[in-house]
């Protein structure tokens, strides 16, 4: 924090927040109201986090649509005052939101959920009958899980977004940008032949290091894959979408996954004129798994 801003009055600016009406794609911000421990991101927090609760969420749009989740573009910023705004107290956040559940497809569970138990078992049956109540549980277990994920990849080192927080079915995390727009996603980028070898040796130690965690990635492809800082000379490739993360060792299939992980991103670089090998890829990437 800056020495200006440690001279801002926030019991004053507090007071002016909560007269104010917000607008409909507005709320306060929820992080003073979820668990400290269970339902924040791994600390230190960043600095670029704002973690007032006076602070205002703003809905600014949707970034992308799918079957289980929709991700929105969120600003949590304190209400305007001249020396906050010098201090930099504002941040983009992308809010995942898994749907409700009478428009949730969740086609991919069987697989990718082997080894995976609910605690309650009145939970299990209503996850296996489909009940309406089942799908809620779902839904939970499939937020939970990626936040759970997220929070241990990122502390591990592997490239993602950081996970701000989680409340309910709702997971903030770091919005990955490229400027002033979104970062794209690997399918949509071009990049050199230097800036391939790069993003392939950042991609081959994110999945070793996955595997020296017992994981893999499970559904890894070029479209989960954003690229920060796409047509600089070093690229960043940050993985994305993490709640099927399969473990190697407890779900029977997880080698399988790990091996069409390989080939979807080796396949990719192939086609770009990378002599990427996908068996070779997944024999280096399994060899740190035991």
């Amino acid at each position: 924090m800056s020495s200006s801003s440690s001279q801002v009055d926030w019991d004053s600016l507090r007071f002016r927040a909560l007269g104010e009406n917000l607008a409909d794609n507005q709320r306060w911000s929820t992080w003073g109201s979820v668990d400290r421990t269970l339902a924040r991101g791994p600390q230190p927090w960043p600095d670029w986090l704002v973690t007032s609760e006076a602070a205002i969420d703003t809905d600014l749009g949707v970034l992308k649509t799918g079957k289980e989740a929709d991700v929105f573009l969120l600003r949590r910023a304190v209400p305007d005052d001249a020396e906050v705004a010098e201090a930099g107290w504002s941040c983009l956040l992308a809010a995942k939101r898994y749907r409700s559940t009478k428009h949730r497809l969740f086609h991919r569970d069987t697989g990718y959920t082997e080894g995976r138990q609910v605690r309650k078992s009145r939970d299990n049956r209503a996850v296996a009958r489909k009940s309406e109540y089942g799908r809620l549980v779902e839904s939970g277990m499939w937020a939970h899980a990626e936040f759970a994920t997220l929070k241990q990849l990122w502390t591990a080192g592997v490239p993602v977004p950081y996970p701000v927080q989680i409340s309910g079915t709702e997971i903030l995390m770091e919005f990955i940008a490229d400027g002033d727009a979104a970062a794209p996603r690997l399918a949509q980028t071009a990049p050199g032949p230097v800036q391939l070898g790069i993003l392939w040796g950042q991609l081959v130690e994110a999945m070793i290091t996955l595997a020296q965690l017992g994981l893999a990635h499970g559904d890894l492809s070029p479209y989960n894959i954003l690229v920060r800082d796409a047509d600089s000379t070093v690229p960043e490739a940050i993985l994305i979408d993490v709640p099927q993360v399969v473990d190697l060792v407890s779900n029977p299939q997880g080698t399988e996954f790990l091996h069409r992980d390989c080939r979807n991103v080796a396949t990719w670089f192939v086609r770009r004129g990378l002599p990427a090998d996908a068996d070779a890829l997944f024999c280096e990437v399994i060899a740190h798994a035991w």
